[in-house]
């Protein structure tokens, strides 16, 4: 039978373990209701500027942008986005195991990384994939557009073969897949793999056959528009990636932390209740003691 003190200081350190998940869920909770107001809040935004690109290729028809440029190379970058921090359940393992499956049903591709977050840098510098660029400590703290911004833009420079660090243009990718949660709830996360280089069918495609779009009037040229809202496109999808991740982080943690607080709290009476037996064992024993000295005297 376990030892009546050793019982006792794992209910305390279970109880002591209860209140940090605890905590942990309280605090998650209050930067969950922020997070989720600010993806309320960007997404009609982005499915805007969507549209008025959209709509806005269909009148250009002679414009070439090296954002735009398809290449029937083999070689993919992915931007993936993770936590910086644990204890959230499956959130980083989810977003892993999408980058993971992506490299076995692509062999033939040349995958590298920019990782946007600690967890997802960590694991595949041990596996020792390619990792292009890093980037830590974003989602984890509140952060505005520019650092969309600055990711945004060194992603364009390695697709343009901008980037200091080229040496030739073969290092190209010749694509950039961008990897994140979407937020749904609080108990629902949605891994997406999504195209964001080259702006491509998905995004600037004009309207439907029979649709009639928009009858703007352009105080620049068309192209010249168009030229200028690439940038600002590509920033907007980093943008909303960012902060669909760190909603789907806040709301992973707060369900883990809740989930965790349930199962201390059921491990907390299993072992009061083996407390209580060992503890009317011993008084038992005490008593038997007591009764057998008597009848012996």
């Amino acid at each position: 039978m376990p030892n009546l003190q050793g019982v006792r200081r794992r209910i305390k350190a279970v109880k002591n373990m209860r209140q940090i998940t605890k905590s942990y869920k309280l605090v998650s909770a209050s930067k969950l209701r922020r997070a989720q107001e600010r993806v309320t809040a960007t997404r009609p935004y982005a499915r805007k500027m969507q549209e008025v690109l959209r709509n806005l290729s269909a009148a250009v028809t002679d414009f070439a942008n090296p954002l735009m440029e398809e290449r029937t190379g083999n070689r993919t970058l992915l931007a993936l986005i993770t936590a910086d921090k644990g204890l959230c359940g499956a959130f980083n393992a989810n977003l892993i195991r999408s980058v993971q499956q992506y490299i076995a049903e692509h062999p033939s591709e040349r995958v590298e990384l920019v990782t946007i977050g600690r967890k997802g840098r960590d694991f595949f510098r041990r596996r020792n994939v390619p990792i292009r660029k890093e980037y830590v400590n974003i989602t984890s703290k509140s952060f505005g557009y520019e650092v969309a911004v600055e990711i945004a833009q060194d992603l364009m420079n390695i697709y343009e073969g901008a980037s200091a660090e080229e040496e030739s243009l073969a290092a190209r990718p010749d694509r950039v897949l961008l990897v994140y949660a979407e937020f749904r709830s609080a108990i629902s996360q949605i891994v997406r793999v999504e195209r964001l280089l080259p702006v491509g069918k998905s995004a600037t495609d004009g309207p439907a056959a029979g649709e009639a779009g928009p009858d703007y009037i352009y105080e620049q040229p068309p192209a010249e528009i168009l030229r200028r809202l690439l940038p600002r496109f590509v920033e907007t999808c980093i943008f909303q990636a960012l902060l669909e991740s760190a909603a789907s982080e806040h709301g992973a943690r707060m369900a883990a932390m809740d989930s965790a607080s349930r199962n201390a709290g059921e491990v907390i009476a299993h072992l009061t209740l083996t407390m209580n037996r060992i503890r009317q064992a011993a008084i038992t024993n005490e008593i038997i003691e007591v009764v057998s000295g008597a009848a012996a005297l």
